[in-house]
């Protein structure tokens, strides 16, 4: 793309165009663009442009971000993203790593942070190995100015640039980059850190120059921070002094002409820093700690509680927390010093302001993000909390009877004026929530804070019990919350007469107040009393009616219609209870309702998981106890399961796919011909092209095969199948899921259908075996030869590989079976590696003859170390609904239904002990050819497997003579 005043004229309108409300030409400006970005030049003419001052701000500002994009996408383009982006060329490259640090810092403000992010995005895939140049000019850059704007745009790069060396895990390659950084970048930095200082001591009543003097100066914090992070570095232990000595000053001296901001953005940089130091530094540290602690107490004793000073009002308290724990704790023994620290840091921040109520009126979704879900680790209520948790590290009794009797005084002055003291009440909840102890286990919990029993009684069951649902809803939101965290204390009798109370929350009109009605219900539904649920169906179903009609409402209700609390309630009573048709067909509708209308317009991924989840849970619970409910059940699903293919919903169709998978497996054969035209579609080579559909596509294309075998093997239709395995197979990403197509087609196809086929199959399977065989692949191999020689006998199994070429089976086992089937896991795998491979072993004539004696004896040392292997190691763990709130989105990933799972079934059902049939089988063998074989086993056999063979042969009564 050539730079001229018309490429000027055309790219600003283009970007101004992407600005516009309406659809129409902002989708052309932005097509154009696109096309545009994959031109040589490109790059280079959006970093010119930005450079023209006669341009608009906000057309440089859009063509900023465009630019940071452009970087972000075609700088290193992986190999999944090939096909949209064309990666820049090389040349363009080295032009725009020559001009890029020059328009930064030549730019206006927000410009600069654009090109500043693009900048660290270059620099994350080429410096400093292939960026040589951009050290050295951020350092002449930052020297020569006397300009804070130029200043302040090469420490913000430099940041970027720097952050890398936070959090990664330690390697040869990061510590040379570190190293090659602190050679030329800490001098300078520490040069104008103290530079700066002299600068605001210089100018301490000008507030315009001091604004930009303490951005410097937060800024060089935050890159200390990053160089030191891994390790204190040498030029930094030597300069220590005047690193601390600078950051005293800042904590302890107070700055009238400074916005309160700017001031406590630094100072919580520097508590950051002294933590860092305080963590993994603390010798080096420990003549500086008693000055910083005296510091960082005095500023907690005059910070406000408004929300502008919670960034340092937290990192301060950390520090405290860091200390607490150390081996310094002894500033902090003193009883006086607790109980102040008790009184004055940990009550105030700990009581809710008015901006939480507000947080909790206005925004519930992140008041319930804080409040429950974990996020809450940088709020004051949550680090007071952990700062008391690493005082009591050392000083419990002490610190936890002072919170305690601070819990009784709350009490007491709640219970004396009950409307003005409801923040007392609130404060002691949350204390006695916060610090409660976990037991071992790691879920129940406990507290010695107070006496349990009685604080239920007086403090959280007049909540639960209140008549009026709304009133004092916060309150009810922490009772909620108490029991959810203590239902591990609370005895089922206990725990189901509180059910009735629960579910009346519902309703409540705080959307916090009923998402936490929600979340208690399901939290108490998941105990486990050893593997058993604590709550049967028998314990639900006298509740179920209501507690069904409750949580759909709660739905209606304002900005709750995609409440994913509630939902994922829904999905864990349908998971327990025991539906009587017409409310499952009640449920079932609501549900569909709810489908359809999420349908338009997709927006909440875990909402809409458990939506499917909770659909496919009725469905297997519903239809499997009642067989004839399925015909309602496909007149009410069909409708919107067609409407998310026809319509291409992309979140939806995995879903969609595997609900049909479900539907065909629950039928009786012969399946109802409304199935078949889905099944024409399965096979088109298009509807495989999304990866992130194909786990879904191959489980329906299994439930397809598994219930109309006859279908699939008529009129070409087995061909396409297993063309769709041939290409699965050849890719590492998507092996897993041909074998399950391949296993199918074995398991439910009749040998006539498949023997045509047969010698394409194996074909395909060896020549990935030659070229690019792994650990994976060969199990799922050796699992299919199991399967197959279960099904069809070992004769046809050995023949049907000879075929492809004279002899090779033998070759086959002793390379690959024989080494993988010591690690096959899982009980069905295991079991029928066992088995196959115990049939090959004693019926086999190959086996049973003399020219591989050899490979039989290895063959059985292998047997021997899969059946000795501990059971937890052969055994994969059993899978269950996991949580989603923390993984879910929309990327191009496949988000499995558990509910609508495949039932693994056992392919020999006819050997009931593994163990036991390699023993007789061995025995069986042993008398046809007395004395042959004990020989071999000595000779072939590991110790350990000779002791175990002669444990198993006396524990089943059989000798091997």
């Amino acid at each position: 793309m050539q730079y001229t005043p018309e490429t000027i004229q055309s790219l600003s309108q283009c970007f101004l165009q992407t600005l516009v409300p309406n659809p129409e030409p902002r989708r052309q400006a932005e097509e154009y663009l696109k096309q545009a970005a994959n031109q040589p030049g490109y790059g280079i003419a959006i970093l010119r442009l930005l450079s023209e001052q006669a341009v608009e701000e906000q057309v440089r500002q859009a063509a900023a971000v465009n630019f940071k994009n452009y970087v972000r996408y075609r700088w290193a383009v992986q190999e999944a993203d090939s096909s949209d982006y064309a990666e820049i060329q090389d040349p363009d490259k080295e032009q725009i790593k020559v001009v890029i640090v020059a328009s930064m810092l030549n730019a206006p403000p927000r410009v600069q942070s654009q090109l500043s992010e693009a900048l660290a995005i270059i620099s994350k895939h080429d410096f400093p190995k292939a960026w040589q140049t951009l050290l050295p000019e951020l350092v002449s850059n930052l020297q020569a100015s006397a300009d804070y704007k130029v200043i302040n745009g090469v420490l913000q790069t430099a940041n970027s640039i720097f952050k890398k060396f936070r959090y990664q895990y330690k390697s040869n390659d990061l510590y040379v980059d570190l190293k090659y950084c602190l050679d030329g970048f800490a001098a300078p930095l520490l040069d104008i850190f103290l530079r700066t200082g002299q600068l605001i001591v210089s100018n301490s009543q000008n507030g315009a120059v001091l604004g930009q003097l303490f951005e410097c100066q937060r800024l060089c914090c935050r890159i200390f921070f990053s160089l030191n992070f891994q390790e204190l570095p040498e030029f930094f232990e030597n300069h220590m002094k005047e690193w601390m000595t600078e950051f005293r000053t800042y904590l302890t001296t107070p700055y009238p002409a400074v916005e309160d901001s700017l001031v406590d953005h630094l100072r919580a940089a520097i508590c950051e820093n002294i933590n860092l130091y305080m963590e993994k530094n603390e010798e080096e540290f420990q003549d500086y700690l008693k000055d910083f602690a005296s510091a960082v107490w005095g500023l907690l004793m005059n910070i406000s509680t408004t929300p502008s000073h919670d960034r340092l009002a937290v990192t301060a308290i950390k520090f405290l927390t860091t200390v607490s724990k150390s081996v310094h704790h002894v500033l902090f023994s003193g009883i006086d010093v607790l109980q102040q620290i008790c009184e004055s840091i940990v009550v105030p921040n700990v009581m809710i302001r008015d901006e939480d109520e507000e947080l909790f009126e206005m925004n519930h979704v992140e008041y319930i993000r804080r409040d429950i879900e974990g996020s809450d680790l940088d709020t004051r209520r949550r680090i007071a909390c952990e700062l008391v948790k690493g005082l009591a590290t050392h000083y419990r009794e002490h610190v936890m009877g002072m919170i305690s009797m601070h819990i009784q005084n709350m009490q007491a002055k709640y219970a004396a004026k009950p409307a003005e003291n409801w923040k007392e009440k609130n404060c002691a909840i949350y204390l006695v929530v916060s610090l409660s102890t976990k037991q071992a286990a790691g879920t129940s919990v406990s507290t010695d804070l107070v006496n349990f029993e009685q604080f239920v009684m007086s403090m959280i069951m007049p909540e639960l019990q209140s008549e009026d649902v709304n009133s004092q809803a916060l309150l009810k939101a922490d009772a909620l919350k108490f029991i959810t965290t203590f239902r591990y204390q609370i005895p089922k009798a206990t725990a189901l007469s509180l059910i009735p109370h629960l579910m009346r929350f519902l309703l409540s009109e705080s959307n916090v107040v009923h998402s936490y009605a929600a979340n208690c219900i399901e939290k108490m539904l998941i105990i486990k009393e050893g593997n058993q649920l604590r709550y049967t169906s028998a314990d639900i179903n006298q509740f179920v009616q209501p507690l069904m009609t409750n949580l759909f409402n709660a739905l209606k209700l304002p900005e709750s219609q995609e409440n994913a609390y509630v939902m994922k309630c829904i999905m864990r009573v349908l998971g327990i209870a025991h539906l009587p048709g017409d409310l499952a067909i009640g449920c079932l509708t609501g549900l569909t309702t709810i489908l359809n209308e999420v349908c338009k317009n997709p927006k909440n991924p875990v909402f809409n998981h458990y939506l499917f989840e909770s659909v496919a849970g009725l469905v297997r619970r519903a239809c499997e106890k009642e067989p004839s409910l399925i015909t309602s059940f496909e007149a009410n699903l069909f409708p919107v399961l067609q409407t998310i293919m026809v319509h291409d919903v992309t979140e939806f169709l995995p879903y969609a796919l595997q609900l049909l998978a479900q539907l065909i497996e629950i039928n009786r054969p012969p399946l109802p011909p409304t199935y078949m035209p889905v099944f024409q579609l399965l096979l088109s080579p298009e509807t495989w092209q999304k990866k992130a559909n194909v786990p879904a596509l191959v489980r329906l294309l299994q439930a397809y095969l598994e219930k109309s075998p006859q279908e699939v093997s008529q009129e070409g239709r087995l061909s396409q199948v297993l063309g769709i395995f041939s290409k699965l197979i050849s890719a590492k990403s998507t092996e897993s899921s041909g074998f399950y197509i391949l296993n199918t087609t074995i398991q439910f196809l009749s040998y006539e259908a498949i023997s045509p086929y047969l010698g394409n199959i194996w074909s395909v399977l060896f020549l990935r075996l030659q070229e690019a065989h792994t650990v994976k692949f060969d199990k799922s191999v050796i699992i299919f030869m199991s399967l197959f020689l279960v099904k069809h006998g070992h004769t046809i199994l050995i023949e049907s590989i000879n075929a492809v070429q004279p002899g090779i089976f033998p070759v086959i086992v002793e390379r690959f079976w024989v080494p993988t089937i010591k690690s096959i896991v899982g009980v069905y795998e295991t079991k029928l590696c066992l088995v196959a491979s115990t049939r090959l072993l004693c019926e086999s004539p190959i086996f049973l003859g003399d020219s591989h004696i050899q490979l039989w004896g290895k063959m059985l040392d292998s047997i021997m170390s899969l059946l000795v292997r501990p059971e937890g190691e052969r055994v994969e763990e059993e899978v269950e609904i996991p949580d989603l709130e923390e993984t879910a989105g929309y990327a191009p990933a496949f988000a499995q239904l558990y509910n609508a799972g495949k039932k693994e079934e056992d392919p020999v059902t006819d050997v009931k002990d593994p163990k036991g049939f390699l023993v007789s089988s061995l025995a069986r063998i042993s008398a046809h050819a007395p004395g042959k074989y004990p020989g071999i086993i000595q000779q072939s056999l590991e110790p350990a497997n000779q002791t175990a063979l002669s444990e198993f042969c006396s524990t089943y009564g059989f000798a091997i003579v």
